[in-house]
């Protein structure tokens, strides 16, 4: 039977969409090892559906990244030590009963398809970005398309018009993270016939596709969300998670509110405000008159005003870390204050909940400006002085979603694309079409592999 290897960047981010891939396989009859750093693997069972989790070694085995002097440091460390024991852990499944048939990496550790080479394993690549922003960050790095200065918009073929400050930051070369900016630049290097998959749906990103089709086999297999029909069993979770969601109060004081009555906010794993902003934020979901669920992780909670975290006002509800899916599934949600992360996005897109762009960086500006103007399923709040969004445009962009003319139009666009979404991943859809040509190109290289007395002969 053929063994797929699934080896994401190590932080939930990118765990959750190809664990949620995983499982997809899973059903189609692979047998599927999920790898991870030894660090994560403390936290998680052995086993989660019927996808195995294997260990391999960053260097950090005992306190993880946050045990770095630098993402930097942190980043060569993986690739030294983790290619290593990457290879080490390869070949010992190579010696079983049960070798690998190859291995879908994450593009964020393009390392692990040097590693499958030199161990002769075929490998995959599977980008955890829109296709929008990987085909903007490939574009780019081909020198076919150049990032226009402030002020300028840039006519694009088969994407929207943009300007320079809605595309993806790694794509501007002059940011705080030169190494993860060269990761995103240099992450789709292979040929016309290599194998790309993006957790996407061809529906939503029908351009976008066709744009990488023209460089590479690009397969659209999302959303990778685990509420969606043929979700093996995870319903409303990813089935693992690195944090700890507070669900018993999140979803109590959810249930007794009326529907479409709440903004969630959530800017995701890693994204910081300045106290500024958290102030202007704290203000204007206050202001509103709207209930608001609001997540700030235990280590921003000291950017709040004074007490705010203890009494948010009769109206809010302050909490280290939420149940995301099981939130944004809830009736009562009406509009998703958001960072535009990817997965949020889709997350967003999937259960058709109306979303508040505030984007940050690298791929957020992107996905904003699409969530705006492409699928209509939100607004993106407008920067002003020193560069904060100011309290009364928060105000004036949660009326305008949940209570105006324009929200009206924003929720039935949220419900057409919810609705697309599910018939992607439903038998026949474009997703389960996409899924099935990889499971059966997977299936014809385990035939073909040499064996000898069941084992992987390397060749």
């Amino acid at each position: 039977m053929a063994h797929v290897l699934i080896l994401p960047y190590p932080s939930q981010g990118h765990i959750s969409p190809m664990l949620q891939f995983a499982m997809g396989l899973t059903s189609k009859g692979l047998n599927v090892t999920l790898v991870t750093t030894s660090y994560i693997t403390k936290s998680i069972n052995t086993q989660i559906g019927n996808v195995f989790i294997a260990s391999i070694s960053d260097g950090y085995d005992e306190s993880g990244v946050r045990s770095a002097s630098s993402l930097e440091v942190y980043l060569d460390s993986l690739e030294g030590v983790g290619s290593k024991s990457l290879e080490e852990l390869i070949e010992k499944y190579n010696q079983s009963t049960e070798p690998f048939t190859c291995m879908v990496f994450d593009t964020y550790v393009p390392w692990g398809d040097k590693v499958a080479q030199s161990v002769g394993l075929p490998s995959i690549a599977f980008s955890t970005q829109s296709c929008s922003v990987s085909s903007i960050y490939h574009l780019v790095s081909k020198g076919i398309l150049d990032v226009p200065e402030p002020g300028i918009i840039k006519e694009m073929f088969a994407l929207p018009s943009m300007e320079r400050s809605e595309f993806p930051s790694f794509a501007l070369k002059d940011g705080s993270y030169p190494t993860l900016a060269a990761f995103a630049l240099d992450q789709f290097n292979g040929n016309k016939d290599d194998w790309v998959l993006f957790n996407s749906f061809d529906e939503l990103e029908t351009e976008a596709i066709t744009v990488l089709k023209d460089y590479f086999r690009a397969r659209a297999i999302g959303p990778c969300v685990p509420f969606l029909p043929k979700a093996n069993g995870h319903g409303n979770g990813y089935g693992m998670s690195l944090l700890a969601p507070e669900d018993n109060v999140c979803m109590k004081w959810l249930n007794e509110k009326p529907a479409n009555s709440v903004v969630y906010v959530s800017f995701g794993s890693f994204a910081s405000l300045q106290n500024k902003q958290m102030d202007e934020l704290a203000e204007g979901l206050k202001g509103s008159g709207k209930y608001f669920l609001w997540v700030v992780r235990a280590a921003e909670q000291k950017t709040l005003p004074e007490g705010f975290a203890e009494n948010p006002g009769e109206n809010g509800l302050v909490v280290t870390w939420s149940p995301q899916l099981k939130v944004l599934a809830n009736e009562a949600v009406g509009c998703f204050l958001t960072h535009c992360g990817w997965n949020s996005t889709l997350e967003a897109i999937s259960f058709g909940v109306p979303m508040l762009a505030m984007p940050q960086w690298t791929d957020q500006p992107t996905n904003a400006k699409f969530i705006e103007d492409v699928w209509g399923t939100g607004i993106r709040a407008k920067v002003g002085e020193e560069g904060l969004i100011g309290r009364k445009e928060i105000m004036k962009c949660i009326e305008d979603i949940m209570d105006g003319e324009k929200g009206c139009k924003i929720r039935n666009n949220a419900k057409k694309w919810k609705e697309l979404a599910k018939d992607a991943v439903t038998d026949g859809g474009s997703t389960d079409c996409n899924i099935n040509e990889f499971v059966a190109y997977v299936n014809a290289m385990a035939e073909n592999s040499p064996k000898e007395n069941g084992k992987k002969v390397l060749v």
